[in-house]
Formats: C-alpha cells, structure tokens, sequence
C-alpha cells in the first residue's frame, strides 16, 4: 500500500477501525440518506456489540434504522430521517423514539450544520437562519438575540456540537490518506472540521499523485486517525461512480421477519471478508 502507510500506519482492518470507538462514544455519519454512507462500519459497530452511541447526522436513515434496531444508538441529533425514495420513513428508528429507546434532540439540517461548524470554528454557538416559527427552539431551548450592530433583526444561536467521532465514506484515498470524494460531499467536510476524531472507510486506494489537483482533497491526510479499505462499503446504499443503491437489498433489510437481519447482515459485502 506505499511507504506512506507504513510510516504513518493509518490503514488498519474494518474490524480494528470500529474498535477504535467505544461505548457510550459520538459519532458523525458521512453521506445522505442511502448515498455513500459508511454502511459497513455501522453494521461492524453491531458486530462488535457496541452500545450507548450518540449518532450525528443531518439526514441520516439506514444507518440511524439499524442502529436503533440492533440497541447499539441510545441518543441522536439529526435532521431529516427516511430511509429515501420508494420506502418512506424509517420504521425502527421512528419505533425507538416513540418506545422512549431513543433520546431525540430534533433539529432542522441547518440547525445540526450550524452546531457543527460552531465546533469546527471554536466557538460556543453558531447563529443560524430559518428558524423563526420553529417549535425546535422551544423543545432545545436555543436562545435568541438581537443584532448586536444595531439593525433591529434578531438571530437565533445553536450551541456548538462536536462529535468525537466523523465517520466518512470516501471514493478514494491516496497512499497519504487524503481522502476524495466523486460528487457531492454533502456535509462530510464540516463534520471532519468539527470532530475531535477522524476515520475513514474508503472504496479504494488510488495511485494518482493527489497533489496534482488538490482542490479536490476533501478531507487532508493529517486530519486522519485511521482508515479501512473496504469495497462496497456504502451498500445497500450507493456510492457514485461505483454502484447504485441495492433496491432489493433495502427491501428485505425492512422486513419484521425474525431472521431478517441476521440475513441481512450475513449478506453484507464485507460479511464474505471477514
């Protein structure tokens, strides 16, 4: 994998990665509902029995789903959740909430940036738009002020969020560990910014000279704890250009049936690797 893992010894297994985070830790999820989430990461944090998580995420919804299925999330801040398109709401999620399994701190997406970018920034608390009619800030009690330079407007703040953990999927990382992502990052970077630890789950490691173009490092090497290689990591969902979202796979994850998970789980991609 080149000298440059060797000296810094970034690149470990799935396994060792998940077991970097311990119980009762708080983790920021990269990706967007079923696209490019650190899928296979989440489901080894079950493996491992993991409990008591924090889970941070705008618009989570397998990962948030599961983890709520399996006991391992306990309290959550995210924005929207659905597990997307043609199958709606996350149904486990949405029954831990409502069975009090869940600790809820609502949010809207900008809100969660807002608190993220606080902690990124250093500061307690972030101002943030849109809120105003919003019963989010009366249930989280944010407070309110007025344009301390005098042009009458009000703004309402969000205390600072910091994960211990940003967990990112990544298209590719070099043999450095910076890390690239094809398209959107959605909120992955400031998530990266805002944690006090980094790690990354990575389809491939390509041997192109990323100082070529470094723009398109989303997330630079010494921001990185660790790393795993993992192919398919983001399945069921999709990770752009490699695969679309696995619609089947989605389907009998959803299913009551007893033995629906277990097989789920079993038919993972890294499943087979371990």
């Amino acid at each position: 994998m080149g000298s440059g893992f060797a000296s810094t010894n970034k690149c470990v297994t799935l396994h060792d990665l998940a077991g970097l985070v311990v119980d009762g830790s708080s983790i920021a999820l990269g990706g967007s509902f079923l696209h490019r989430g650190p899928f296979a990461f989440v489901r080894e944090l079950i493996r491992q029995g993991k409990r008591r998580m924090e889970v941070i995420k705008q618009s989570p919804g397998y990962d948030i789903d599961i983890l709520c299925r399996t006991g391992v999330a306990t309290r959550a801040l995210c924005g929207i959740v659905a597990m997307e398109g043609n199958f709606g709401l996350a149904p486990f999620y949405r029954r831990a909430v409502e069975q009090g399994a869940l600790q809820l701190e609502e949010h809207a997406c900008a809100s969660l940036t807002a608190g993220l970018r606080a902690a990124a920034f250093g500061v307690p608390f972030q101002p943030c738009a849109g809120l105003h009619g919003s019963e989010l800030t009366r249930v989280n009690q944010w407070k309110c002020i007025e344009d301390p330079y005098g042009s009458g407007a009000t703004t309402w703040l969000i205390p600072a969020i910091k994960p211990d953990f940003a967990v990112i999927h990544a298209s590719s990382v070099d043999r450095f560990g910076n890390v690239r992502i094809a398209g959107t990052s959605h909120w992955d970077r400031i998530m990266s910014r805002a944690a006090d630890s980094v790690l990354i789950v990575t389809e491939q490691i390509s041997d192109e000279d990323f100082s070529r173009q470094p723009e398109l490092t989303v997330i630079p090497y010494f921001m990185v704890q660790a790393l795993a290689v993992v192919p398919s990591g983001a399945w069921p969902g999709s990770c752009w250009p490699y695969y679309p979202i696995d619609y089947p796979a989605v389907e009998a994850y959803l299913s009551d049936d007893a033995d629906a998970l277990e097989a789920h789980l079993e038919s993972a991609p890294e499943a087979g690797s371990e």
